[in-house]
């Protein structure tokens, strides 16, 4: 597996491989997305393209990933001209245990569970069709364009008309369209994608709104994973000591779809083949803290490792002031 991130240094950036304890910088392209149309251009597995290209000097990573570098880790994929180009979506209600955590997020008695069940059910009983079959779609959600990534310790913000904001520690699957629409998978790597539980809570059908959120992504971008099974650790940190942590696991072994049905259902649309385009698309989250009962607070930091998908993700949260006057449109 090659693992890789991207920096930035002011103006300048740069793509490195990771060779632990070490970045190893290429001299160019200075984006993954480059790189990617490369590997397209000459049809060559993007791997091959990572161990052909020249390398520049080697840093240390631990000072880079605490953040004591004058080199800054980025989000490990993004379009480098124009971030409308890259579109940000997930997938729920895919792991055998999604449905325990919905379950105790919106209570039994919440007549929307129903919905919410039946879409689970549906994804255990057809969610994983015999090759070249169709299986039944997932829950499907939009969280907005390119800018909403974050990296590695940059804050995630309740923004000031949320109610709430709580990790969800997720593998998400990174891809570019090529000139004949066709996707093309890059890799994959380790995302929260954050949510507001409690608007959620309200209604099931405040789920898309609550979705439109920033997220964070990375530190590394895996170019081949073994994602059969992975195993992995969620913590949610306060004042330096753990306030909640869990193991999960994710992976096919775990989920009721598949990811070659997950990426059927999402690229079955016109509009997501543009040639082009990135897509980074969250393929769901095992477990939540808010199902256990927790209420993450302003500092409290999120941390979320994935075996194989290289160091932890580490987001601080951020709680903006609620705002009370409603926003006024102007007429033109």
């Amino acid at each position: 597996m090659t693992r890789v991130v991207q920096l930035q240094h002011g103006p300048a950036r740069r793509v490195a491989i990771v060779e632990e304890p070490s970045l190893l910088l290429l001299a160019e392209p200075t984006s993954v997305y480059q790189l990617a149309e490369i590997a397209l251009r000459d049809g060559v597995p993007l791997a091959e393209v990572f161990a052909r290209v020249a390398k520049a000097d080697r840093i240390g990573y631990d000072e880079v990933y605490a953040g004591r570098s004058e080199w800054r880790l980025m989000v490990p994929i993004d379009h480098p001209s124009d971030p409308a180009r890259c579109l940000v979506s997930g997938t729920g209600l895919t792991h055998l245990g999604s449905a325990e955590s919905r379950d105790a997020m919106h209570g039994k008695t919440d007549a929307e569970l129903t919905d919410s069940m039946r879409m689970f059910k549906s994804g255990v009983e057809g969610g994983r069709p015999s090759s070249g079959a169709i299986g039944t779609p997932p829950e499907w959600f939009y969280k907005g364009s390119g800018d909403v990534l974050r990296p590695h310790l940059d804050p995630l913000v309740v923004p000031p008309y949320a109610l709430d904001g709580g990790e969800e520690a997720e593998i998400a699957g990174v891809y570019v369209i090529d000139a004949s629409g066709q996707p093309r998978r890059i890799g994959m790597a380790a995302g929260n994608e954050f949510s507001d539980h409690k608007f959620e809570r309200i209604n099931y059908l405040n789920l898309a709104g609550s979705k439109l959120r920033a997220c964070s992504l990375g530190p590394e971008l895996v170019i081949d994973p073994d994602f059969q099974h992975v195993r992995g650790r969620v913590a949610v940190e306060r004042s330096g000591s753990v306030l909640w942590s869990r193991e999960i696991s994710t992976g096919l072994d775990e989920m009721c779809h598949s990811v070659a049905n997950i990426e059927h259902h999402h690229f079955k649309f016109e509009a997501h083949r543009r040639p082009g385009d990135l897509h980074v698309h969250f393929f769901g989250a095992p477990s939540l803290s808010f199902a256990d009962g927790v209420q993450i607070g302003d500092g409290d930091v999120m941390a979320i490792q994935f075996n194989g998908f290289g160091r932890a993700l580490r987001n601080p949260l951020r709680v903006a002031n609620p705002k009370t006057t409603p926003l006024m449109v102007q007429q033109l």
